[in-house]
């Protein structure tokens, strides 16, 4: 596959002409360890195109992308699954669409929905944690039998730990009710790229995020915005609305990472790379199966449910940094432990020689909590914009939430803006470390 931005950029720089344009650092300036890429840190400059604009190099490099993942079309985004999450919203706010959106949804979600002043039909899962938990489409339904405007269904699939959702079933069932399916799929850049149809574009999705650092090799921040559509695509609606919330200066380094991200997906190699990984992964996790309890996910998120394992997961992620494992994610309840094609087979050895080798010293924590159900007192723009102050989280019974605020990672508030904090909410908050809260005064 060709890498239209990546040759423009490297070929710019060995072209090395005197830069009378932007950056100011003309590839020359800056960090001692960056001036490699200083120098194909480039600007819309004539050639490299514009990318809210694209005709050139840009676009054929997403049309790379779009045919890759078997989407109707592909964006590339330099502001993350964030901006592509904004993007779909305000997509669906023009066509006056209500939102009905599972519970675990990523702040950036809330974010938005604070911008574009958005209220949002809530699903609770069935059974989970706060993380992950089990929503039916059934739920979903209810609300869409209730609405009289058009809607549209979000989820977060894989959510932060992996779970899949069953994304076939609620495709058919959002466009059994001409809704849209919106996926964030931030977590799951390399579905599309496993022996069996597990991407969201693949299950029937309108629109999804994948983001292509968590999984893939992009640079951090990189992601891609699909669109499945049966009507054709209206592609400066779309450009229009991711650049009505990104930067004007897209960085062309980013650019470059998913041009020649394109290029990995594409080669035998990867997928060569991808399978044995699963295939590792799947045999650690039978390996180490009377020891550790492994959460359902998909392949590439190796997540061990350590409170059904017996031990509170913080310490045997403190165990692995001391045999120089740096875990993705720990609380007293579940170690994330996130893989990719580069995860190498010495990787998997030292791994399989921490989890031997550890022994648990903790009890684990009390049982795992649920989301709690606050009541809704007001829209999450009116409490998010309105005074506030900090406060214990103690002292916060009664109080309206103001601030989405919560650590990232995980990034899944506890209670929203908007909502009036019980005792349910203090405990759950407490028990994730969060001993502040943002209230309205």
């Amino acid at each position: 596959m060709n890498t239209p931005v990546y040759d423009f950029l490297t070929q710019y720089a060995a072209d090395d002409p005197i830069r009378m344009h932007m950056p100011g650092h003309k590839g020359r300036l800056g960090a001692p360890a960056l001036r490699t890429a200083a120098a194909l840190d480039l600007t819309e400059i004539d050639g490299a195109d514009s990318l809210f604009e694209a005709n050139g190099i840009l676009a054929e490099s997403e049309v790379n992308a779009a045919r890759l993942y078997g989407s109707s079309a592909t964006f590339y985004s330099c502001a993350g699954s964030t901006l592509c999450i904004q993007t779909m919203l305000l997509l669906m706010k023009q066509e006056g669409r209500e939102i009905i959106a599972a519970r675990n949804v990523h702040r950036a979600f809330l974010n938005t929905c604070v911008l574009l002043d958005l209220p949002v039909h809530w699903i609770y899962p069935r059974s989970g944690g706060v993380l992950s938990g089990q929503y039916h489409p059934d739920d979903f339904e209810a609300v869409l039998k209730s609405l009289y405007r058009p809607a549209c269904v979000y989820l977060t699939s894989p959510d932060y730990l992996g779970h899949m959702a069953d994304l076939a079933r609620f495709s058919a069932l959002c466009h059994s009710y001409s809704a849209k399916l919106l996926v964030d799929n931030a977590h799951g850049a390399h579905l599309a790229f496993l022996p069996y149809r597990c991407h969201p574009i693949q299950l029937g999705a309108d629109y999804c995020c994948d983001s292509a650092h968590k999984m893939l090799s992009g640079l951090t921040g990189t992601a891609y915005l699909h669109v499945r559509s049966d009507v054709g695509v209206d592609h400066e609606r779309i450009r229009s609305a991711m650049a009505m919330f990104a930067s004007t200066s897209p960085s062309y380094l980013m650019l470059a990472s998913l041009d020649w991200c394109n290029r990995e997906l594409d080669t035998p190699l990867f997928r060569e790379q991808l399978y044995d990984v699963t295939q590792r992964a799947q045999a650690l996790r039978t390996a180490f199966s009377a020891c550790y309890h492994f959460a359902p996910s998909e392949p590439l998120h190796l997540t061990i449910d350590a409170w059904e394992s017996g031990f509170d997961g913080r310490e045997l992620a403190r165990f692995l940094v001391q045999r120089g494992i740096v875990v993705e994610y720990a609380d007293a309840y579940d170690v994330l432990l996130l893989l990719s094609a580069a995860t190498r087979a010495e990787d998997f050895r030292a791994l399989e020689d921490a989890l031997a080798a550890f022994q648990p010293t903790t009890k684990p924590c009390e049982a795992r909590v649920a989301l709690p159900r606050p009541e809704r007192v007001c829209g999450i723009r009116e409490a998010a914009l309105a005074a506030q102050e900090e406060i214990p989280v103690e002292e916060s019974t009664g109080r309206i939430c103001s601030a989405v605020h919560v650590f990232c990672p995980p990034a899944v508030p506890i209670v929203l803006s908007g909502e009036r904090i019980d005792p349910a909410c203090i405990f759950v908050c407490k028990r994730y470390g969060i001993s502040r809260v943002h209230v309205v005064q």
